[in-house]
């Protein structure tokens, strides 16, 4: 019986030294955090913002003058499942307001095919659109919204790209992955580019940058630091389809005359030259016993063509060379207004320029060199696909 009181006691010892314990920790613990002081920096990160710098200025600037002029362009078209139920399939892709009856730049593969347009742009409001013509060669097109008021469009501003530098900063706005109205900034990498576009066309004097450009990019501005448009961007290399730093676009220039004659005639006027033939090499020149190791091999001159106006001269026999059959014995086209021509390539760029413009061609025929002027004349318009 004696034993319980004692158990009691030592309970309400030990009960009691407890109780001290915490309350005296709760103590020290409030009065430490009444001594500790604010952090300095809190109350001056608060009131004092760095300066921009002179960079973001002008980031700012353009992105702030430029932006309400680039749009949001989707395109609906519509496939067939099994069923042959028409099941309607989205692309998005971007766009420069020209001016203020609702014309819009963007570029052709933004809108191929489609079945309908829409264009949403910065305020949000959405509006159709109807084509105005495109260039397939140039990947570019012109359409027009339908009703938006003038108040809501605002132009860009349609720059020279003649003097852009390799280094020069420029920047790029649009809508890369349907974020709308995104700022991508860099430089010019490189000038005078030779891209080939979706369509298999060749565009050459291609703006190359680094400005971060991905899908939903095509169709937007690429600006100078006076917020003018010197290109539309239209493609990247990729390796796993998103940027790597290389991307490409068409310059104002090439843009200015071809955006002319879309308005003028809804289509763009591209010379016929009318050949084909074979790249030569070291291997194919020596087998043939051939003047000259580089050039294009004429094999047939279409009828009618530029260069069948200017007697330049296709095959005069068949050969078997390496398995196959060639068309031998035409003139070596070797130069093009005193440019090399080593590749088909070379050759098609003369799809951009204008019909009426004479060029000077360098050909062989047999060994003798010969320059003949060529006339080049406008290309058969081809039938238009469904936009």
């Amino acid at each position: 019986m004696k034993k319980y009181p004692i158990r009691l006691l030592v309970l309400v010892a030990l009960l009691s030294s407890v109780a001290t314990m915490v309350v005296l920790r709760w103590n020290l613990a409030t009065e430490g955090r009444k001594e500790v002081p604010a952090p300095a920096f809190a109350a001056s990160q608060a009131a004092v913002s760095p300066p921009l710098s002179s960079d973001e200025e002008v980031n700012i600037r353009v992105y702030n003058s430029v932006s309400p002029g680039v749009v949001n362009i989707t395109k609906k078209v519509y496939a067939f499942d099994f069923f042959l139920t028409p099941v309607p399939q989205e692309e998005t892709g971007s766009g420069c307001v020209l001016d203020k009856d609702g014309t819009v730049l963007t570029n052709y593969h933004v809108i191929a095919s489609a079945n309908t347009l829409e264009v949403s742009l910065p305020d949000r409001s959405k509006y159709h659109a109807k084509v105005v013509g495109y260039d397939e060669q140039n990947d570019l097109a012109v359409i027009r919204l339908i009703g938006a008021p003038k108040e809501r469009l605002h132009p860009i501003t349609l720059g020279d790209s003649n003097p852009l530098k390799v280094g020069q900063k420029v920047l790029a706005v649009g809508n890369p992955l349907g974020l709308q109205n995104t700022l991508t900034t860099g430089i010019i990498s490189s000038l005078g580019r030779r891209i080939r576009t979706e369509n298999d066309d060749i565009v050459d004097n291609v703006i190359q940058t680094d400005a971060a450009i991905n899908p939903g990019n095509s169709g937007g501005p690429l600006l100078n630091t006076a917020g003018e448009l010197i290109g539309i961007n239209t493609s990247i290399f990729t390796i796993g389809g998103g940027n790597i730093g290389i991307g490409f676009a068409i310059p104002a220039n090439t843009i200015r005359q071809v955006v002319a004659d879309l308005l003028r005639d809804g289509r763009v006027r591209h010379p016929s030259f009318g050949v084909l033939g074979y790249e030569l090499s070291d291997n194919l020149a020596s087998e043939l016993n051939l003047p000259v190791s580089s050039g294009i091999l004429v094999a047939r001159v279409a009828r009618g063509s530029s260069a069948d106006k200017a007697d330049i001269r296709g095959a005069t026999e068949r050969a078997i060379l390496y398995n196959q059959y060639l068309l031998i014995g035409g003139d070596i086209i070797t130069a093009v207004d005193g440019k090399p021509v080593s590749s088909l390539d070379d050759l098609r760029l003369l799809d951009s320029k204008r019909p009426g413009e004479v060029v000077e061609i360098t050909i062989y025929r047999g060994r003798s060199k010969l320059t003949k002027s060529v006339t080049l004349i406008e290309a058969p318009q081809q039938p238009k696909g469904r936009i």
